[in-house]
């Protein structure tokens, strides 16, 4: 399958400096994309309503110019133009175009905070090589579809990965506008990256080559951090120790940079770091990631392990009424690290509430890490909500899952479609529409997920890749 385009280095020198070149041919990747909106974006639907709108007139319009009036739309309509014809659906991976792109003043373009979930796939068919019937079914199934949800114009969306992302592979991270895929079965890890929009696999980020751990894993918690300048993975815990015996011992990061003046990037991979001695990690657990450190949940007992890249070494953070949290999510929302959880203070007759607590900054210059910086609890859902959460099934024994980008914060229920909102700027809760293309079996996953047409460093680290 074609898709991508072949880029010139010095792109990302533009990019930085704001200077414009053309050059460069590009193809096109199909994708599927639905919305669920009757009022869904029609790129030229106005033309016939307004009689000024005249399309004699408009067809004759310069392509240039329709080119640039394409690339003020925000990330999001790119889904649709993409559909609306050929040219269009090439434009969009084009080097010229995004270089048009790029030259537009980020003030004139409005950030957009999406959520992209998927649905959960038993974790328990991959321990075991020989459950081929079963790791097929959930393949073939819609274990590679993802659905939007825009919670500003509380609409859903749909997207199909069957036809660029290889079967046995699952959605782990999210960072960049890029999705993190890691294989299945149980041993050495491949690590993939997509970009939904430009439908393009980056099979390289080190020597040209999928990723591939060192260390035999089963379920390890992967992290995903991209920038302008750097891309970092950290592959962390669930450690193969032999067949029948996992812990979390290490961690390999993999780390890639511009080396900046048009000199191409730097890396060094597979750099490995042992786990806090009695880290405790989630099979298959989440990460997120808060001024360019790593932060997941350690349970038994309950604490935060946290990664410095720049030290190449893990700290844990004590949690806030550890021995009172149940089902205790991790999420980044407005650039601040947070930690949401059930209480249940029986002894003390406190009713169980859901709460949020805040990690503070520390404004001690001696302060490394983390270790002295303060909880503040933030937010506490009010009480008649949390019975309607728990007659959900927010009280039952799986719990429930957190993902947080921007202002807002979604809290998924396993196994059902029920899914509340938290505006945190507004402090306001609002259950979500259920999504209409999962089917009502619920057990989705979500991720942050901010559109982007380019990633500057894999202009670096992939210059001559295309998708698969």
């Amino acid at each position: 399958m074609e898709g991508g385009f072949t880029f010139n280095p010095n792109s990302y020198n533009n990019f930085l400096s704001g200077t414009n070149t053309t050059s460069g041919t590009s193809s096109a990747s199909g994708i599927i994309f639905d919305s669920c909106s009757s009022s869904s974006i029609n790129m030229m639907s106005s033309t016939c309503a307004n009689p000024i709108m005249n399309s004699k007139i408009w067809s004759k319009l310069p392509e240039t110019l329709v080119d640039r009036v394409i690339a003020f739309l925000p990330p999001p309509a790119f889904f649709d133009a993409r559909s609306v014809c050929k040219r269009w659906s090439n434009l969009l991976i084009s080097n010229s175009f995004i270089e048009m792109y790029l030259s537009i003043s980020s003030s004139a373009r409005q950030r957009h905070t999406w959520f992209l979930f998927f649905k959960h796939k038993k974790l328990k068919s991959y321990i075991h090589g020989n459950d081929y019937e079963q790791r097929e079914r959930e393949d073939n199934s819609s274990s590679r579809e993802g659905y939007l949800f825009d919670p500003n114009e509380m609409k859903w969306y749909k997207i199909s990965f069957g036809s660029v992302i290889p079967p046995g592979f699952s959605p782990c991270s999210s960072s960049g506008g890029l999705i993190c895929w890691v294989s299945d079965v149980a041993g050495i890890k491949n690590l993939i990256l997509c970009n939904p929009l430009l439908v393009k696999i980056y099979h390289s980020i080190l020597m040209m080559n999928t990723i591939t751990t060192r260390t035999p894993r089963l379920f390890p918690s992967v992290g995903l951090n991209v920038t302008n300048s750097s891309l970092d993975v950290v592959v962390a815990g669930d450690d193969l120790i032999s067949q029948f015996n996992v812990k979390n011992v290490s961690s390999e990061i993999y780390h890639v940079y511009s080396s900046g003046g048009g000199g191409g990037y730097s890396l060094w991979g597979g750099t490995t770091s042992a786990l806090p001695e009695k880290c405790s990690l989630q099979p298959g657990g989440k990460m997120v990631v808060v001024d360019g450190k790593f932060y997941c949940m350690s349970y038994s007992p309950f604490n935060i392990s946290g990664y410095d890249v720049g030290l190449n070494e893990w700290f844990e953070i004590e949690a806030p009424m550890r021995r009172h949290l149940r089902s205790p999510n991790l999420i980044e929302c407005r650039g601040r690290l947070v930690l949401i959880a059930a209480v249940e203070k029986s002894k003390l007759k406190v009713p169980k509430s859901l709460r949020m607590w805040v990690l503070q900054r520390s404004s001690s210059t001696t302060c490394t890490n983390n270790q002295q910086k303060k909880w503040l609890e933030a937010e506490k859902m009010p009480q008649n909500l949390y019975k309607q959460f728990s007659e959900a099934g927010g009280d039952g024994d799986e719990g429930f899952d957190c993902v947080g980008n921007g202002n807002f914060i979604i809290i998924t229920l396993p196994g059902s479609d029920n899914m509340l909102l938290f505006d945190f700027y507004q402090k306001a809760w609002q259950w979500i529409p259920p999504c209409p293309y999962s089917g009502g079996d619920g057990g989705l996953r979500g991720f942050a997920y901010e559109p982007q047409l380019f990633t500057p460093i894999l202009a670096w680290v992939s210059p001559h890749q295309s998708g698969i």
